[in-house]
């Protein structure tokens, strides 16, 4: 099961933070992160790489759905 990160409306570095705590904590699955904003959604998916997991994205309305995976 998917956990999930509503980024919505905050500003950085909230949501790559966010992020990067549900990472360590997870260790591997998968995480949805729901995002406003092309900064979010670039700065995420960096760190995302950084830390060896696999990035989906999927622009929604102006909102972004970062899937990132990790057996």
């Amino acid at each position: 099961m998917a956990e999930h990160i509503d980024a919505r409306g905050l500003s950085c570095p909230q949501p790559v933070l966010l992020a990067r705590n549900k990472m360590n904590e997870a260790g591997s699955g998968t995480i949805e992160v729901l995002a406003d904003s092309a900064a979010a959604r670039d700065n995420i998916s960096r760190l995302a790489v950084q830390q060896g997991w696999g990035v989906n994205v999927e622009e929604r309305e102006n909102e972004f759905l970062l899937t990132l995976t990790r057996p």
